[in-house]
């Protein structure tokens, strides 16, 4: 009996100790999460405090964190640009495009991958893996060429068509298709389906959080694209939303409204930010279910 409780003492002690050890582990665990999320909100909040200052304000005192004169003037002389319009339209059609590309043809590149068996399949992934560790500097040049080729220079086509199946995409697709058992695709199959209808409506629906996730990673990537629009858009009237800011910020005597370019840099965030809080629940899902860790 006495060895039986000394064990019973020893166990509760144990408890006792690792009890407390977490009790102190969880606050420093929530600090440091803290402290990482206030030094990662840093730029974004000078940039908040920025685009409410004036250009002299900002000129006179650029280190200051929060503005004298909260002003809205360059949000109004941002929407009153000429073209500005026109900047934010060609971005909506370019990053539709792309991420309806990217829900297609992706998709369907990832799903092939994973459950058909056909001839150079490994080749075929090799080359996705290949695609996505190769820069785009080193192969610009002759994706310019080929889209003047094609006559979509100065075009929202020439601007969106290279990324409707970016390989980041495909290799996410495929990685979530894997995780899908093959007996349901069996199963569709002697009910008789297609392999269209296969896909449209039993692979897609169940492959949602993968499709939130490439829906986010192609608009992101559309939406701040800057060097690739600013090689083909050839015109304005081309110019998408980075691209156009960059174009009209630019002051008198060539000296840079930096007022005017952090007021669209909100601007340009803000469909960001809103379409990753409405699909963040989707997005880390699809994370998790790629193998992505």
């Amino acid at each position: 009996m006495t060895a039986v409780a000394a064990l019973e003492n020893a166990d509760m002690t144990t408890g006792r100790i690792a009890l407390r050890r977490r009790s102190v582990a969880r606050p420093l665990l929530y600090g440091a999460l803290v402290l990482c999320a206030l030094l990662t909100m840093l730029p974004f909040m000078w940039v908040i405090s920025g685009s409410l200052r004036s250009l002299d304000e900002i000129r006179s005192d650029p280190g200051a964190w929060l503005p004298h004169d909260v002003t809205f003037d360059n949000f109004v002389r941002l929407f009153r640009t000429e073209g500005f319009t026109q900047f934010m339209v060609n971005s909506i059609v370019v990053a539709t495009i792309v991420v309806v590309g990217n829900i297609v043809a992706a998709s369907a590149a990832g799903y092939a991958l994973a459950k058909f068996d056909f001839a150079g399949k490994r080749i075929a992934f090799g080359a996705v893996m290949a695609a996505m560790m190769v820069p785009f500097t080193t192969v610009f040049v002759t994706q310019f060429v080929i889209t003047v080729d094609m006559g979509l220079a100065d075009t929202l086509a020439g601007i969106a068509l290279p990324s409707v199946a970016l390989p980041m995409s495909v290799f996410i697709m495929r990685q979530y298709a894997m995780s899908i058992p093959d007996e349901l695709i069996e199963a569709a199959r002697i009910d008789g389906a297609g392999e269209f209808r296969i896909f449209f409506r039993v692979f897609l629906p169940l492959a949602g959080p993968a499709v939130a996730t490439i829906t986010i990673m192609s608009f992101l990537f559309s939406w701040n694209n800057f060097i690739w629009p600013l090689i083909v858009a050839q015109s304005m009237s081309s110019y998408t939303l980075p691209v156009g800011l960059a174009a009209t910020s630019q002051a008198a005597a060539h000296v840079t409204d930096y007022g005017l370019m952090l007021a669209g840099a909100i601007v340009v965030m803000l469909p960001v930010l809103l379409l990753f809080l409405f699909l963040q629940r989707y997005f880390v899902q699809g994370i998790a279910g790629t193998g992505m860790r």
